[in-house]
């Protein structure tokens, strides 16, 4: 317990265990005795210190879910965070990660006190919680958009993060069951991938292990009473066969530095009983023996010593040495048969190795000795994290959050099974089952999007053989061509699948560029159309939309990637921001000026009266609905008086071509009553859509089942398809209102096999 730190410090007895070396840091500060210290040591101590000050005074009222002191929480991070050898500025954003989200405190406030390193760090892993999303799937995948792209300016943001997490799921038993249950699968799904992809070996197997513990939780206790039920006869077979191996070892004249058993994990053995679909005492390696040594060599030499020792097991061994892992793992993986008949696994490595499967990226901190913030250059290690950057180049592509979210998983959980070879001898990691088209897109999106064959271990093989661990792959471009939508029918790959969805959409930039500007200006009108695209409103809504310009957002206006209603409603709250005196500013195709502030947004007509009758202006007289646009409620109606009457009134869509040239004295107001009861039942109208989409098993059925998400029937549905071409489906769907017909739009145009969207008219045929 801490009474008093310092001068500055709170004296306060606080209900928290504070670690030795932060009390250590607190007594140095302000020790007068003490020798003086160099100038960089002693401010990295002050750092460390006044950031424990400032996050203590800023949590002091508050409170764990447990009952202790908030401040436990950031004193264990910053703990964690040291522990991996982290610097002053990550051990100083350890205990301020929660300030921005929990208290009063800007970013630019902690800059000001801490530098901008400090604040950086700490901005990467605030959470997105004071910004406002339409469903928790969205909010989830944004704050890993957030996260991924801070990860690309600074690594270290994802460690302080992943500390934040560890320490979150050891204290996770105070939360109740559901919540409990939410962060654990988050935790499984995301970051214990994450420890793994940096190498952070002890952070990802506490993070496997505690999810586990909260997502199958009887099956955890079984599991950790089995494994403490062997754990005597397992020491004791470990510790003969590390004897022998000592033995050898000492007699060949190699020097190692530790020969220890290993315990496998609770989860890993879970996961290898599910795997293989056998019960614990029908597996056999619930345990490894390490071997470090000093040298690449020694390695080498110490296998033949265990191989001389045992029988090893065929097809078990593994050269993660000469054939390094992404995440920069290295050892030497072997299987032999021990004393009992039982499997054995053994690693070998290096001291150095053993440092860098322990603490992954934080083994090689570019940031230790320069000190330098997020604008350090990338260094070697950094290139290792190719997944990091394919990540990044494509997420920003996609605007579904579901689909972003099952992507990202997808990558975390790429394990690269397969190395081939270039023809220059460098090697490329793919997953199992990856074809020269995956590797293709691996080397540059270039490549792939125009591969026209490929050249495996010197013979020409169809693009869709899976390849070999030890293939040399070339690569064969042509300047014409380009990706087939049968690619998408065997890459296995995330990248690229979707670097072929993405050329589909964006080699039709043009065309859907020109689809766009005819949407929006139909919808604005012509006049002053042209002056509105270069107004600074419209270069805010195209940046609220996540493009980076007008033209972009026209392009995913045109093939569907946004919709209309959604710009509009962006366009007019941008220009309201510009206009804060103006009780309604304008946007319509109306204007006769150029100024944004005479643009007119026409509003839908207030229902008349007339509470009988669904159509407000007519009531009691015949009326049925114009076949040739279908209006549904929430579009602006006009009424047609029918040539020979003996239909009614036909009712159309204000701007139905059919209406144009039809006389003033044959038109009639008419508007949507929104009091109309209908009995209680909702009323649905028929809408007929054209759906343009990348042919895949399966498309009709996802697009089905976001329908049926919406409640909306489907009466009928035709699929053509021609080779090599989109596939075009033909749907006809009731819907109750123009809102329920934007939203379902909206679903359908996120997923990211749909090229575009549209609602079809009797005009169309």
């Amino acid at each position: 317990m801490l009474d008093t730190m310092n001068a500055q410090a709170p004296t306060t007895t606080i209900n928290c265990t504070i670690p030795d070396w932060l009390q250590e840091c607190l007594i140095t500060r302000k020790s007068d005795s003490e020798a003086p210290r160099g100038e960089a040591s002693v401010g990295e101590v002050d750092l460390i210190c006044r950031a424990f000050e400032f996050a203590y005074k800023l949590h002091e009222t508050q409170c764990r879910a447990s009952g202790e002191p908030y401040i436990c929480h950031p004193v264990a991070v910053a703990g964690l965070l040291r522990d991996l050898g982290g610097s002053a500025a990550m051990i100083a954003a350890g205990f301020l990660h929660d300030i921005v989200e929990d208290t009063d405190t800007t970013a630019e406030d902690l800059e000001k006190l801490f530098g901008t390193e400090v604040r950086h760090l700490v901005e990467g892993v605030t959470k997105l919680s004071k910004f406002n999303f339409s469903s928790k799937k969205e909010r989830q995948a944004e704050n890993f958009r957030r996260m991924f792209l801070a990860m690309a300016q600074d690594i270290r943001v994802i460690v302080v993060k992943l500390a934040d997490r560890l320490h979150n799921m050891r204290t996770l038993e105070h939360l109740p069951d559901a919540k409990r249950r939410t962060i654990a699968l988050e935790t499984r799904e995301i970051f214990a991938p994450l420890a793994n992809r940096l190498g952070i070996g002890r952070f990802k197997w506490e993070l496997e292990d505690l999810s586990f513990k909260y997502l199958e939780p009887e099956a955890y206790r079984e599991i950790q009473a089995l494994v403490a039920e062997k754990r005597t006869d397992r020491e004791a077979r470990l510790t003969n066969v590390a004897e022998i191996l000592r033995h050898g070892l000492t007699e060949a004249g190699i020097n190692y530095t530790d020969i220890s058993g290993r315990p496998k994990h609770l989860f890993s053995i879970y996961q290898k009983m599910q795997r293989q679909q056998k019960e614990f005492h029908e597996i056999y390696d619930l345990a490894a023996i390490r071997i470090v040594v000093q040298t690449n060599d020694e390695c080498y030499r110490a296998l033949a010593i265990v191989h001389d020792a045992f029988r090893p097991i065929p097809g078990r061994f593994k050269d993660y040495i000469g054939l390094p892992k992404p995440n920069r793992y290295q050892s030497l993986h072997t299987a032999v048969v021990g004393f009992t008949g039982r499997p054995l696994e053994v690693q070998i490595r290096t001291q150095a190795m053993h440092h860098v499967a322990e603490y992954g990226i934080a083994a090689h901190w570019k940031y230790k000795e320069t000190g330098n913030s997020s604008r350090t250059k990338r260094t070697e290690a950094d290139e290792k994290f190719t997944w990091l950057r394919q990540l990044l180049e494509w997420q920003s592509d996609l605007k579904d959050a579901q689909e972003y979210m099952e992507n990202v998983k997808d990558n975390l959980f790429d394990d690269n099974d397969v190395y081939v070879f270039t023809p220059q001898g460098d090697v490329v990691p793919l997953s199992r089952g990856a074809t020269s088209v995956d590797f293709a897109y691996r080397i540059h999106t270039e490549v792939g999007n125009h591969c026209a064959g490929a050249r495996v271990n010197g013979r020409i093989l169809p693009l869709e053989t899976p390849l070999k661990n030890g293939d040399i792959v070339e690569i064969m471009t042509r300047e014409n061509s380009h990706p087939s939508l049968d690619w998408l029918n065997f890459v296995v790959t995330t990248g690229a699948r979707n670097r072929i969805r993405q050329w589909y959409k964006r080699s039709r930039r043009e065309e859907n560029v020109a689809r766009g500007r005819e949407l929006l200006e139909k919808e604005l009108g012509k006049n002053g159309f042209e002056a509105l695209l270069k107004s600074a409103p419209m270069q805010v809504v195209a940046e609220r939309c996540n493009y980076h310009s007008v033209e972009d957002l026209l392009a995913g206006l045109g093939y569907g990637e946004v919709t209309l209603n959604h710009v509009v409603n962006r366009l007019r709250d941008s220009v309201k921001a510009t206009q804060p005196m103006t009780a309604e500013p304008a946007i319509t195709g109306k204007n006769h000026g150029l100024g944004v502030s005479e643009f007119v947004i026409p509003s839908p007509q207030p229902p008349t009266s007339g509470k009988h009758s669904p159509i407000a202006g007519i009531e009691g007289l015949l009326y049925h609905l114009a076949g040739c646009c279908n209006p549904i409620p929430g579009e602006q109606i006009i009424g047609v008086i029918t040539r020979n009457n003996n239909r009614g009134i036909s009712l159309h869509r204000q701007g139905c071509p059919n209406v144009e040239n039809i006389p003033g004295d044959r038109l009639v107001p008419v508007s949507w009553n929104t009091a109309h009861p209908n009995g209680g039942r909702p009323q649905t109208y028929p809408v007929n859509v054209q759906i343009e989409v990348l042919d895949r098993v399966g498309v009709l059925k996802d697009i089905l089942s976001r329908l049926s998400d919406q409640s909306i029937n489907v009466r009928n549905a035709q699929v053509r398809t021609h080779p090599g071409q989109p596939a075009v489906i033909d749907l006809g769907i009731d819907i109750r209102d123009r809102e329920q017909l934007e939203r379902s739009f909206t679903q359908i145009k996120q997923m990211s096999d749909v090229l575009n969207i549209r609602r079809l008219s009797q005009l169309d045929d």
